[in-house]
């Protein structure tokens, strides 16, 4: 009982550090190190031995891990597992704060739907932020960097039950075009509730 916990544990503290793809990847190449796995570079010729374990990213969004066994001969067969990393969200659209602007202290930012989610569990809650950010650097280089606000910032809200009479009989039937794609919002002065 006492590992099946652990295990539970284990993997619950995995999905909280892996709020994006990308997270996930940088969470099991951190666990794949901790393991014992090396680290390859994609595009250089790799050294493989009997008994090595081995990794490989690509663009900080896929992982690649494998292990050869101890006593593999060529020809020999391989099993592949694979999994995505990906889930559905709300995402937010990359250029969105011109259209929506700023009122009363709260930024609106337009988001799109990612994935086939059940997207009524994403209204009327507080969310964070995670994703990954691209950084130009003084050099005009870019670097990414992992962010992951954890604190509520954002809302999507519903409508007022004025707006919307039929939500008590008929349920609430969420539209992506009109219920997801409008602006949510974010609260921008110093007094944000968390």
């Amino acid at each position: 009982m006492q590992q099946r916990n652990a295990e539970a544990q284990g993997l619950v503290d995995y999905l909280n550090a892996s709020p994006t793809a990308y997270h996930s990847v940088a969470e099991t190449c951190r666990q794949l190190r901790s393991a014992g796995f090396t680290c390859l570079e994609e595009r250089q010729p790799w050294t493989i031995a009997p008994g090595g374990r081995y990794f490989f990213t690509r663009d900080t969004a896929t992982v690649v891990a494998f292990a050869v066994g101890r006593s593999v001969q060529p020809g020999a067969g391989f099993i592949v597992v694979g999994a995505h990393t990906d889930s559905p969200c709300p995402k937010v659209k990359p250029v969105t704060t011109r259209q929506t602007g700023t009122k009363a202290g709260y930024l609106s930012v337009g988001v799109e739907p990612y994935g086939g989610g059940i997207w009524a569990t994403w209204f009327d809650r507080d969310l964070g932020v995670a994703g990954r950010v691209l950084v130009r650097r003084g050099d005009g280089s870019l670097s990414h960097h992992l962010v992951h606000i954890k604190r509520p910032i954002l809302r999507t809200p519903s409508l007022a039950i004025h707006l919307n009479r039929e939500v008590n009989s008929d349920g609430f039937k969420v539209n992506v075009q009109s219920h997801l794609v409008r602006p949510q919002s974010i609260q921008t002065c110093s007094g944000a509730r968390h």
